[in-house]
């Protein structure tokens, strides 16, 4: 929010304490400790009546600088709070002298200067990340009672900040207010599902604020040359994370917040969704997935929207028995044809449900302060809340989850978690305001600990809508409700790659849009679009979105696609183990891979799917494509033409095409098997190999599967250039028939036999 009128004046009915000076500079342990004075102090009575600000710095983790900035010290603290994983062996460096004060955490230092003048520095290598300045820090009161800390944190020429969760607002944040509050608001407003007070800055830095309740921030908006956040009360706790680079400032972000598990293999295959509000039963999904295999188009989930359950029921977990007469059954048949099943969920119970009377009874749902339940008829007519600081709740929700898991169900879409109420009163005593965007996090946590419970690590996953910091730790989560235009389909990957530069790794989307039926070459371009993602859903709301309801060039564009990803696997699943390792996403922002290219810093029409595969989505009826081609020859993985970079590159497509290029240097897996993800990999691999240069190195992994499908180490490949020749060396684990191509042309493909672990190609 903005507390001031201009630059100079604080608003009507708003009252700042700034820090003016570091009047003392501590070392307390590992910690450094300034008081702050809201006024310039010349002699002893201008120490009496007058406020003051501490802060002070701390070192969780290397390359982490935490600011606690804080007016009355003496409030209880809130509940909940972020889990952060600080590192308990790392121990910061403090030194003090008459000029100020370092604490050195790793590579990353802060620099208070004794004396008037507000000024803390982040320094990194001896290069200045970002300062808190004069009229930075400030304890703000408001004339209706209001509380607020501010910091400022300064900008630099050139300098962009992205991230801030999963907005589909311009991808560049600076100029924008952002509201951190989960919300429902479609993919077309300002709100957000996914809200995370995390933004990454292209000069390698990123900026954490610990609060799970209400965060504002004014990106260069209040202060042009500056990022503002605050948070209510009497205490601002943020982090500063070092790089050098994006991918190293994601790194330790995700280190301190938590990083996504694998997700199992099948879960990368095609899900067909039964649509929201259409008229389905038994013989409608028999009738869909019959059609896909007569048209050879390879399935790997279906899933089952909200009407498998009954009317004014929601939650209740129970099967409508006039449309499934027989849920196990179906569900057999179902894995018989080797698919896997997911159900949609939410955290509501709706008062015509038996459950809705029992959870009132037990006190697992939330109440009023009056101690009634709270409830209200948006979504689900008299709906209850799932109280999930209730440990007895969290078990009674469960249960019911077990019981479907045993009856044959792999996967919940968990939906809603926004729609959070303030006017209540939790189980645990936790504050109404922090709990709104909180709410998420323990409601898919509780989903997905069963999940692993039962499937094992590494065979868990859920369609999550929202979210907010740490959520990337229950992995998948999609975009939310967003029109079938191409316009919306241009806010939903913006919303994605900004949830990727928020710490999320795996991110989906309702392919051909949600709301309304789109047009088959939306529909087309869509489904592109939506096969190069890390999980691919056909979903809608009152249509459905098999592709023959299209046309058949659909048909086509769909089994194309959906091959290309199956054959793109072993590639796709060693990009999942970097999503683990190191915090990265799997559709990737061009800024990310191409720091140092300016010309990537506002692309958000194009990503990069993983670190190797340029991807363009074509947004247009007439197949019209403008995108920009980093330094470097590039390949087309689907005609082999090159295009040498930099430069912008303006092209038609066909529905069957998109611009997809292999970045120079790349030793691209492309597997032997096309009809599903959960395969053997190594097994009949390929590696193409794409404008190597002399004197070239590189190991590729190509994961395996465990007995449960689980994603493995797999198998590894040193790949070297010398001379006129790609040496390719595979470890003792390698199967036969594994095969090495210079780009995309097969007359150069050279396949090792059974026991061969060396194959060279010449050039």
């Amino acid at each position: 929010m903005k507390f001031t009128d201009g630059y100079w004046q604080d608003r009507p009915g708003v009252h700042v304490l700034r820090a003016r000076e570091a009047r003392s500079v501590t070392a307390v342990g590992d910690s450094l400790v300034v008081l702050a004075p809201t006024t310039v102090v010349r002699g002893r009575g201008d120490t009496l009546n007058r406020p003051a600000l501490t802060v002070t710095l701390t070192a969780p983790a290397p390359g982490v600088v935490g600011v606690r900035v804080e007016h009355w010290a003496g409030r209880v603290p809130g509940r909940p709070s972020f889990e952060l994983r600080t590192d308990p062996d790392h121990r910061g460096t403090v030194t003090v002298d008459d000029g100020g004060g370092v604490l050195q955490s790793g590579p990353l230092s802060a620099h208070v200067r004794r004396g008037p003048g507000w000024s803390v520095e982040f320094r990194s290598g001896g290069r200045l990340l970002t300062a808190s300045r004069e009229r930075s820090v400030g304890a703000v009161t408001t004339d209706d009672g209001g509380e607020f800390v501010h910091e400022q944190l300064t900008l630099s020429v050139d300098e962009h900040l992205y991230g801030l969760g999963e907005r589909f607002t311009p991808f560049v944040r600076n100029g924008q207010v952002v509201d951190v509050w989960n919300a429902d608001g479609g993919t077309s407003s300002e709100q957000a599902y996914k809200n995370v007070p995390f933004y990454l800055s292209d000069r390698g830095y990123g900026v954490f604020v610990d609060h799970p309740e209400h965060v504002s921030f004014e990106v260069a908006s209040e202060v042009v040359s500056r990022s503002q956040l605050s948070v209510p009360g009497q205490t601002l706790q943020y982090y500063v994370v070092d790089g050098p680079t994006p991918k190293d400032v994601l790194a330790r972000y995700t280190a301190l917040t938590g990083r996504a598990p694998q997700v199992p293999a099948w879960s990368y295959g095609l899900w067909l969704s039964t649509s929201f509000t259409t008229d389905y039963d038994e013989a409608t999904v028999t009738s869909f997935v019959d059609g896909m295999a007569e048209r050879d188009l390879p399935l790997s989930v279906v899933h089952f929207d909200c009407f498998w359950m009954r009317e004014f029921r929601w939650c209740d977990f129970e099967w409508d028995p006039e449309v499934f007469p027989d849920p196990e059954g179906m569900l057999a048949r179902l894995h018989e044809r080797g698919l896997r099943t997911c159900v949609w969920i939410n955290p509501y119970v709706a008062q015509a449900s038996p459950l809705f009377a029992e959870g009132a009874r037990e006190g697992y749902l939330v109440r009023r302060p009056d101690g009634g339940v709270w409830q209200w008829d948006m979504w689900q007519a008299g709906m209850g809340l799932v109280d999930v600081t209730n440990p007895a709740a969290v078990a009674w929700y469960q249960g019911h989850l077990r019981r479907l898991l045993a009856m044959g169900v792999d996967a919940f879409k968990t939906d809603f978690g926004e729609r959070i109420p303030t006017d209540v009163v939790w189980h645990d005593g936790s504050d109404p305001q922090r709990m709104h965007n909180y709410y998420a996090q323990a409601y898919n946590r509780l989903v997905f600990d069963v999940l692993r419970e039962h499937h094992g690590e590494g065979g868990a996953v859920v369609f999550a809508r929202a979210a907010t910091a740490g959520g990337q730790q229950m992995p998948v989560h999609w975009g939310g409700d967003c029109f079938s235009t191409f316009e919306a389909m241009a806010e939903s990957l913006r919303g994605g790659l900004s949830l990727g530069l928020s710490g999320f790794g795996y991110w989906s989307h309702d392919i051909g849009g949600f709301e309304g039926t789109p047009d088959p070459e939306v529909f087309k371009r869509w489904v592109a679009f939506g096969l190069l993602s890390s999980h691919s859903r056909l979903h809608g709301s009152s249509s459905y979105r098999v592709p023959w309801a299209f046309d058949e060039e659909a048909v086509e564009v769909t089994r194309l696609f959906t091959r290309l990803k199956m054959r793109l696997m072993p590639y796709l699943a060693g990009v999942a183990r970097e999503v683990t390792d190191a915090g990265l996403p799997v559709a990737r922002a061009m800024v990310l891979e191409h720091p140092e290219d300016p010309g990537a810093a506002h692309l958000d029409r194009q990503y990069m799917l993983g670190g190797a595969l340029l991807v363009a989505p074509v947004m247009s009826a007439e197949g019209d494509v403008t995108y920009y081609v980093p330094a470097g020859r590039w390949t087309s993985l689907l005609t082999d033409e090159v295009v040498e970079g930099p430069r912008w590159v303006r092209e038609r497509h066909a529905a069957t095409s998109l611009p997809l290029l292999v970045r120079p240097g790349t030793v691209l897996p492309v597997g032997d098997r096309d009809d599903r993800p959960d395969v053997d990999w190594a097994d009949g691999v390929v590696l193409r190999c794409y404008e190597l240069p002399e004197g070239h190195r590189s190991t590729v992994v190509v994961p395996g599967l465990d007995a449960a499908g689980a994603i493995t180490a797999g198998t590894t490949f040193t790949v070297l250039r010398d001379g006129d020749s790609v040496v390719v060396e595979a470890d003792g684990d390698a199967r036969g028939g594994w095969g090495v191509q210079v780009g995309g042309d097969a007359a150069t493909l050279v396949r090792a036999d059974a026991v061969a672990r060396t194959v060279r190609l010449a050039l």
